[in-house]
């Protein structure tokens, strides 16, 4: 079988710019082409896209998936399984810690002095008191929690309004990005990803590489985070997780 650029950036879940960047890399380079000079892809094509998407989700940089994969000496399995152990012994603890900031976000909200008519004006159909009971029994005494309660007590109307604006305008300019086809690899991803990490460290709280790429993680896992991206634009929230793991491994 062979297939086109187009049906394989479908069927994995990537953009058509991101298979032409590997292909440029030499991280995945199509086993054939057409008359024209399109581009082909076969199964063992295919195969090898898996392993690198694999990789990609552990974290890996461009350049070692490129080593691991050409290298005949090399123990894909090995990593894998070193990857997993190390995740594995993580993704409790950042699960819980993700999910406590989150919560305690909408949680302190409660605590703004608005009406209805302004309640309604910030924050939309959304309840920013939906989990504030959990959060406060949960995570009272983190100090995520603390922080972002100090900051957000004093918050007016005008404030959350500015904040709404801003993470608008953040959106609307990472949605731009993809539908132009950057990967979420790239310099420009990467880029916005860094202004993501400090809108909130500006807003709410010191929010550190390792606290955003656990956030990245719960907006692919969990479906209330997962909702918001893909009610902005469908595939959005698996490509700014992908843009903020690349972004903390480049400054790391």
């Amino acid at each position: 079988m062979a297939y086109t650029v187009g049906e394989v950036a479908k069927a994995a879940g990537v953009t058509v710019r991101t298979l032409h960047h590997y292909d440029e890399i030499g991280l995945l380079s199509p086993s054939g082409r057409t008359p024209a000079g399109y581009r082909r892809y076969d199964d063992a094509d295919l195969e090898r896209l898996q392993l690198v998407r694999y990789y990609r989700e552990l974290g890996f940089p461009l350049e070692e998936i490129t080593t691991i994969l050409d290298d005949p000496h090399a123990d894909p399995e090995a990593h894998l399984r070193r990857q997993h152990e190390l995740l594995t012994g993580r993704i409790g603890k950042f699960q819980e810690m993700v999910a406590a900031i989150e919560l305690a976000l909408e949680a302190r909200r409660m605590s703004i002095r608005l009406t209805p008519q302004e309640r309604f004006e910030v924050f939309g159909d959304a309840d920013p008191e939906a989990y504030a009971e959990e959060a406060e029994r949960r995570w009272g005494d983190g100090e995520a929690y603390r922080e972002s309660s100090r900051r957000t007590a004093g918050y007016s109307k005008d404030d959350w309004l500015r904040n709404k604006a801003e993470n608008e305008d953040w959106g609307r300019r990472l949605t731009a990005l993809m539908d132009a086809g950057s990967p979420a690899d790239g310099p420009e991803a990467m880029a916005l990803a860094e202004e993501h990490r400090q809108l909130i460290s500006r807003w709410f709280y010191d929010c550190t590489y390792e606290i955003h790429t656990g956030l990245a993680d719960m907006y692919v896992a969990d479906e209330r985070f997962t909702a918001y991206f893909e009610n902005i634009r469908p595939g959005l929230a698996a490509y700014v997780a992908e843009a903020i793991h690349a972004n903390a491994i480049t400054r790391a």
